[in-house]
């Protein structure tokens, strides 16, 4: 799976594709895996689970996930909550204390990081919360990319960047643009917010993304963007050029 290219889409729909294997049978785990790079102990796919509630731990990797069905809370060390509800984005880093609690059934995407040889404290005693992302909320912090792309104007807010410096995740804006068709130097996914993106293959394939559609795209693939006029995304970026122990290139 590691060297597999080309655009991976996630209808808005929520439909997933068959799992690979049931993890548990109580709560009625499954998941499937996408796309894997196990050089950088990444993995990307869908994961579904009845109702759920887990004991208080430190979280074992970064993650991102986009609620496809249902809800889920995550308690912090100081038993504050964060909801997080159907169309919904977040992000939880690598080592904070959480206790994941959710009703019913719950269906995600989600990108995880967890570096091979890295090994993080157990201390619950540690501070930190999932992250929600909000478009309200981030629009005021978009900053003016100085390096435009494709002849339109991008602005970013950058949310969240791992311990390590190899996944980062935010907003991002453009004006009407269109990239050159090149290799994907990155592991990007992409939920559109607003407007439409489209993304072409190398072999004239043409994916067109609207809001609440997701997508990923692999390292390596071959491709251009394009928007005809604004449009905003979240995004997970994960970038394999990284090295995981010391966050340097």
């Amino acid at each position: 799976m590691e060297d597999r290219t080309g655009v991976i889409r996630l209808g808005r729909d929520g439909a997933a594709p068959d799992c690979d294997a049931p993890l548990s049978s109580v709560p009625e785990q499954n998941r499937h895996v996408l796309f894997e790079d196990p050089a950088i102990g990444m993995k990307v796919g869908t994961w579904s689970s009845t109702g759920i509630r887990q004991t208080f731990q430190a979280y074992p990797q970064d993650a991102f996930m986009h609620v496809l069905e249902g809800c889920v809370s995550m308690l912090d060390g100081d038993g504050n909550a964060t909801p997080v509800e159907k169309g919904q984005s977040f992000c939880l880093p690598r080592s904070i204390p959480v206790r994941w609690e959710q009703q019913g059934l719950l269906h995600t995407f989600f990108v995880t990081l967890s570096p091979p040889g890295v090994t993080d404290s157990q201390d619950v005693s540690q501070r930190g919360s999932a992250i929600v992302l909000d478009a309200d909320a981030l629009e005021p912090g978009l900053v003016a990319e100085q390096n435009a792309i494709g002849g339109g104007k991008q602005r970013d807010n950058l949310v969240f960047t791992n311990r390590t410096g190899n996944m980062t995740v935010g907003m991002w804006e453009t004006s009407a643009f269109e990239s050159a068709m090149q290799p994907f130097s990155i592991h990007e996914v992409a939920q559109i917010i607003s407007g439409e993106i489209t993304i072409l293959e190398e072999d004239g394939t043409e994916h067109v993304f609207g809001p609440g559609d997701v997508a990923f795209v692999p390292r390596g693939t071959v491709c251009s963007w394009r928007s005809k006029g604004t449009a905003r995304k979240f995004y997970a970026i994960v970038d394999p050029k990284v090295t995981p122990h010391t966050g340097s290139q």
